[in-house]
């Protein structure tokens, strides 16, 4: 009786040890990737099999939101994190925001996937935006943007099969993606792009 037990700790442990592998090899890459890595759709990209207008995602106090109610703007979305070293882009693009609104829709997306950066519940996440940087811009519920359990929103911006190009996922919190006002997936920028480099402002034409 005592064999079955010893291999299913075997098996437990070898699990756990992949796991804490695929961790570390994920922050290793985080770490060392080009904080201002770019990437555009191609002239040749093919015809995506879904656009953003397609999704329902729920907003950070629990109610759904189906992303055809930004129909005709520019769409930014972040995966964001409040203890990065990023987490100040939050002004950023809170600025960004309030002086672009009529044609841009900034939308946040917590997520936990990068160096245990975002603990909180989505409760407290909201609390922190609002009393540190007075985000107005719409914040969803926290989600996985990479790994097994992406959330299907992120598998589309990342899978090229489904978006027409692009197969970058996320590196680290608070990378962007810009989707344009047919919905679909126009560009990525990586953290350390903000709304006032030259690179971004080209690529949404301001």
């Amino acid at each position: 009786m005592k064999k079955p037990i010893v291999f299913t700790l075997i098996g437990v442990t070898l699990v756990v040890a992949l796991t804490s592998f695929m961790s570390l090899t994920t922050l290793v890459k985080g770490l060392f990737s080009d904080k201002k890595e770019a990437a555009a759709a191609p002239a040749n990209a093919s015809a995506p099999t879904k656009s953003l207008y397609d999704f329902t995602v729920n907003s950070i106090d629990g109610k759904p939101v189906a992303l055809n109610a930004y129909r005709g703007k520019k769409v930014i979305i972040l995966n964001v994190a409040s203890k990065c070293g990023y987490t100040p882009q939050y002004a950023d693009w809170e600025k960004f925001y309030k002086a672009h609104k009529d044609k841009f829709v900034v939308l946040g997306f917590p997520a936990n996937n990068f160096a245990n950066q975002e603990s909180g519940n989505n409760e407290e996440i909201a609390t922190f935006c609002q009393k540190n940087y007075g985000v107005s811009f719409p914040m969803f519920e926290k989600v996985s943007v990479v790994g097994n359990d992406q959330a299907p929103l992120y598998k589309w911006l990342s899978t090229k099969s489904l978006n027409g190009w692009n197969d970058k996922a996320p590196t680290w919190n608070f990378c962007k993606y810009v989707v344009n006002e047919k919905g679909e997936l126009t560009h990525f920028f990586a953290s350390g792009v903000k709304p006032d480099d030259a690179e971004f402002r080209k690529a949404v034409n301001l």
